[in-house]
């Protein structure tokens, strides 16, 4: 058996590191959001309709089950139990990048297992920092996306922005300019979803994307899961002291998911991503201005066990996403969108403030 590659390597200990580290943002920036209570919604909670378009398609309910992983051997029994419980529930999945199988095909089937399962939206993956060349590395294009597409029979494509990640990754790549033209250019050929990884999207970010053609945007904010917190934990497993105090540095830059969502909102569809652990925050999310919400780690720590346990933490989910909807009156996703949410400081100053720029 072929020794793993370093992408290989980097992908198991971003997981393991996941699992079983402390790697979240400090701050819990949802609890700055509450929604108001209806003491009478006139509605029945078994009447309440969470059926969304996204991409053009069908969703059961308004949960996408965040780009996580693929790429090394238990990447292939995650993603197996992640889009079975996302065909048995309704609800959109993405697959991790899909750089590792680009560049060594024998690893297609840790992403290509998704196939076998009639997920209602899925999203193919590759990264914005390996659209143009990297040093050494070569830019990936058409045939690359088409490529990572085909692999999955995906129905669209995530751009994730990680630049963050990348700055504090000991190998990690430094070259950002042309990626916007970049991103352009795939939007001009496949329905393009930009997502950011964990740093959240300004109004002006989202509006240069809104120009490149890209269908929607997933804010992937400051709030869950920490990249420069897990590269820091990696570059202390390394003795890379340089980078790790970059990765402690940098473990909570970004702009916070609430504020996000508001800030992002140039007229696309919003996938609202980052510390979102519960269907209440989903609500929140979607009151904010977002179309669905994202989950990332509750869905890995369960992919873990089991498909079952995966579809056991959607339908806990969504049954909180229900019960906020019935308190607040909303008998409809659209209806939940004109919910006013009530913003207090910090994520009020961030929207205050980071609007007026």
């Amino acid at each position: 058996m072929a020794e793993p590659s370093k992408t290989e390597q980097r992908k198991a200990e971003h997981v393991n590191i996941i699992l079983n580290e402390d790697v979240s943002a400090g701050y819990d920036y949802w609890g700055d959001v509450h929604l108001l209570h209806s003491a009478l919604p006139e509605l029945d909670l078994d009447d309440i309709d969470l059926a969304v378009k996204l991409f053009g398609r069908r969703l059961e309910a308004p949960l996408v089950i965040s780009s996580m992983t693929g790429g090394f051997g238990m990447g292939g029994e995650i993603n197996a139990n992640l889009a079975r419980a996302a065909a048995e529930v309704g609800v959109a999945m993405g697959v991790g990048s899909q750089r590792a199988a680009i560049e060594k095909p024998e690893l297609e089937p840790t992403y290509a297992v998704v196939k076998d399962h009639d997920v209602p939206l899925l999203f193919a993956n590759l990264g914005a920092p390996q659209l143009i060349p990297q040093a050494t590395k070569r830019a990936y294009g058409v045939a690359d996306a088409k490529r990572a597409m085909d692999m999955i029979g995906a129905d669209a494509l995530i751009v994730h922005l990680n630049f963050l990640q990348e700055v504090v990754q000991p190998e990690g790549d430094r070259r950002a300019k042309g990626c916007l033209a970049a991103i352009k250019n795939l939007a001009a050929r496949f329905p393009v979803m930009a997502k950011e990884t964990g740093a959240g999207i300004s109004r002006d970010v989202a509006a240069a994307l809104k120009k490149t053609g890209v269908k929607a945007i997933d804010v992937g904010g400051l709030g869950g899961t920490s990249f420069s917190a897990v590269e820091h934990y990696r570059a202390r497993k390394e003795a890379s002291s340089l980078k790790e105090r970059l990765g402690a540095t940098f473990w909570d830059w970004g702009i916070p998911t609430p504020a996000s969502i508001v800030l992002a909102n140039v007229g696309l569809p919003i996938v609202a991503t980052g510390g979102v652990r519960s269907g209440l925050d989903a609500a929140k999310g979607i009151a904010l201005g977002a179309t669905a919400a994202g989950m990332a780690k509750p869905m890995l720590e369960a992919a873990k066990v089991s498909s079952d346990a995966v579809v056991a933490e959607l339908k806990a989910v969504i049954e909180e996403l229900k019960a906020a909807m019935f308190l607040t009156g909303a008998s409809s996703v659209a209806e939940l969108q004109e919910r006013h949410a009530i913003i207090n400081a910090p994520t009020a100053t961030w929207i205050e403030l980071a609007g007026e720029s």
